[in-house]
């Protein structure tokens, strides 16, 4: 591979400090947890205003995440080009602009082209973001502050969830609840000139000519080139498995509550209590991924994750369904935190963007699939059990490519 990738790994830019970082970036990924969090409620309240069945469903949430996977290939290939911080910024407008027209949409075709739209600006942005700060912290540190970095995620879920459940089942407002929940994800809009203004570039990104000279092809071929094929191979597994029982539950989450015979206010207020559980999954994972390593965390929260999957899809007592429902949140998001963390650890500066956002986009394709398949099983009459185990199986392989491919990267210095 060029040598030039190994040398051109950093600048002298004035580094920005921890805690900034985290505030500006986190808000930001923040919003972006607050957008899919209302679409998955979303998707249970037009199942009744608009009549939709479970295969149109499923799709609401299939486009979002092909919109992701082309959002996160083109947008990382970008970053590499002109920076991680005009990405963010850039992606961020995108998917604000475009939720806020979504709220007045009436045909579900206007739905799901604006959806893909948004999950364009979604998938770049969160691949991008993780690796912006990545770059721009200490390496004994860098694991834990992305996955606190994450843990807004669990913040922006949980403004969704709250959102939901007082504003889209309520007849105050003179438009449809979920249009008005819709109206509120936009705000990251004004939000993305203030990132513009404060948040500078990742110290070990300059376009230097170097950069310049290099294609986008280059980049691509040398994320599969001898020295990088087995990680590239090991976080293209994970990723798809990950993305893939993670849209497939987390999006179906209000419609299988509903599905198990709760009201939608109910199904709303319990989803809420689960979303509570995140928090916890991220700060104990932020805590173990310095400490035991980024291959602990993950083997050890994708395991939980598939556990809780398996007692989730088979739950008959709202306890049961409640604990295992936590569980699964408290597993799950705490194993994306350590994903994000561990993915740009894989390659140099030059081509981390790309590598980075390649990997994402193939978990993306998970996400098309994993919705359409709950759609397609729940249309075939098949129990959520069964359901649950596919994606339990899903998060295992992804655990046994963490195991056998993948190398520990914790405290290592990033070139």
């Amino acid at each position: 591979m060029n040598q030039a990738i190994k040398n051109n790994a950093h600048t002298t830019t004035q580094p920005i400090s921890r805690n900034k970082l985290l505030r500006v970036a986190g808000v930001g990924w923040m919003f972006d947890a607050m957008d899919v969090g209302i679409l998955s409620f979303v998707i249970a309240a037009l199942s009744v205003d608009w009549g939709l069945n479970s295969t149109e469903m499923g799709w609401i949430g299939s486009v979002n995440s092909i919109g992701m996977a082309v959002g996160a290939l083109l947008f990382g290939v970008l970053a590499d080009k002109v920076g991680r911080k005009k990405i963010f910024m850039w992606t961020l407008i995108l998917l604000s602009v475009a939720s806020g027209v979504l709220a007045f949409t009436t045909t579900l075709a206007a739905f799901l082209a604006l959806r893909f739209l948004i999950g364009m600006g979604l998938g770049g942005e969160l691949p991008v973001a993780s690796t912006l700060v990545s770059e721009s912290v200490k390496a004994e540190e860098r694991g834990r502050v992305v996955v606190l970095l994450e843990s807004f995620w669990a913040g922006g879920w949980l403004i969704a969830a709250i959102i939901s459940y007082f504003v889209i089942p309520s007849d105050i407002w003179p438009i449809e609840g979920w249009r008005v929940a819709l109206l509120l994800t936009a705000l990251p809009a004004i939000y993305a000139v203030y990132i513009r203004i404060k948040l500078p570039d990742s110290p070990q990104f300059a376009v230097k000519e170097v950069s310049k000279k290099r294609s986008v092809f280059q980049n691509i071929a040398d994320v599969w080139s001898k020295e990088y094929a087995k990680s590239t191979f090991m976080m293209w597994v994970l990723w798809f498995a990950v993305v893939f029982s993670y849209y497939g539950m987390f999006l179906w989450l209000p419609s299988v509550m509903v599905g198990k015979g709760f009201d939608l206010i109910s199904s709303f207020k319990y989803v809420l209590i689960m979303t509570l559980a995140q928090l916890p999954g991220y700060f104990t994972a932020a805590w173990f991924i310095e400490k035991f390593g980024r291959k602990f965390v993950l083997v050890t929260y994708l395991i939980g994750t598939a556990a809780s999957a398996l007692v989730f899809g088979n739950a008959e007592t709202v306890g049961v369904l409640l604990a295992s429902g936590m569980l699964l949140s408290f597993f799950n998001l705490g194993a994306w935190g350590a994903l994000y963390a561990y993915t740009p650890e894989q390659y140099p500066a030059v081509i981390r963007g790309t590598g980075t956002g390649m990997a994402a986009a193939v978990g993306r394709i998970g996400g098309v699939f994993g919705p359409l398949l709950v759609g397609s099983l729940l249309g075939k009459g098949y129990e959520y059990g069964t359901i649950f185990a596919i994606f339990c199986v899903a998060i295992l392989i992804g655990v046994v490519a963490v195991v056998f491919l993948g190398k520990e990267t914790k405290q290592t210095e990033l070139r």
